[in-house]
């Protein structure tokens, strides 16, 4: 049973080591295909067609994930012709296969100049120390961090203003509506000041009109004669309404009287004076 039990264990092994051979020379057959349509697609980039270039690389890609010059060649590709999206991808791609640090570093790098074009200088200035880590004596790589350093504080200082500028037209904003709103509050109290003095004025003049109107009334009560009083003869005599009394017409006649006599001797004094003489001149 023992021996068995051995023999099937050897027989395991010895199968799992064929199948890894196997699968190692697949590997290795798939990788020199890969590597040859990675060739086919340099030539015909090199040949300016994109196109079949493109096809060869994306078959050599499909052929081994361990090439990881084919991506890395068709991220090249795609930044050339200014497809960045689809670049990072596949430099993204080839740092993943890569096992080299050189490889690593050259993906990395490519892809901090992929986030440069888009302007995303805090994901260029991580991609680029990536790329420093794997190479820390590239001086391309080192001059684009700090290009990407100055350029990401330069928008963070522009945001950074723009910002406070905000803020500050905000804050004025706040103070104008406050201040806009006291002015509001203070026409809305005078007015009703205004109404109030305006109410107690007209208060004040009924209640002198009607202070007037009593006193009018006390006056026409004291200078009415109650019924009875008075002499007959003197009620009489009184004039009606609009009727004038004799003594009244007396004193127009005389005044008429006398204007008259004014106007009579004016024209006797200039009779007796004569006409007026105009004085000639002789030459």
């Amino acid at each position: 049973m023992n021996k068995i039990s051995t023999l099937l264990l050897l027989f395991f092994v010895c199968l799992s080591s064929f199948a890894q051979e196997v699968d190692e020379k697949e590997k290795e057959k798939a990788l020199r295909s890969s590597t040859n349509f990675t060739w086919d697609g340099n030539k015909a980039l090199s040949e300016d067609n994109f196109i079949a270039a493109e096809a060869d690389y994306r078959k050599a890609i499909a052929k081994s994930s361990e090439n990881s010059a084919a991506p890395y060649n068709l991220g090249n590709a795609y930044y050339e012709n200014e497809t960045y999206n689809e670049a990072f991808g596949r430099f993204k791609e080839a740092g993943e296969a890569s096992t080299s640090k050189t490889d690593k570093h050259k993906a990395y790098h490519n892809m901090g100049n992929v986030f440069m074009k888009r302007k995303d200088y805090a994901k260029a200035v991580e991609a680029y120390k990536e790329a420093l880590r794997n190479d820390p004596t590239d001086e391309e790589t080192r001059y684009n961090l700090a290009l990407a350093q100055e350029l990401l504080k330069k928008d963070q200082d522009e945001n950074k203003q723009d910002k406070d500028d905000k803020d500050k037209d905000k804050e004025e904003n706040k103070d104008q509506d406050k201040k806009d709103e006291g002015d509001n509050e203070d026409k809305k109290d005078q007015g009703e000041d205004g109404e109030k003095g305006d109410e107690g004025d007209k208060d004040e003049e009924n209640k002198d009109d009607n202070k007037e109107g009593e006193g009018d009334k006390e006056s026409d009560q004291k200078k009415k004669p109650e019924p009875g009083e008075g002499n007959n003869e003197q009620n009489q005599q009184q004039p009606k309404p609009n009727q004038l009394s004799k003594q009244q017409v007396e004193n127009l006649l005389r005044a008429m009287q006398n204007a008259e006599k004014k106007v009579q001797d004016k024209i006797d004094a200039k009779k007796v004076k004569g006409a007026k003489i105009k004085n000639e001149k002789d030459w």
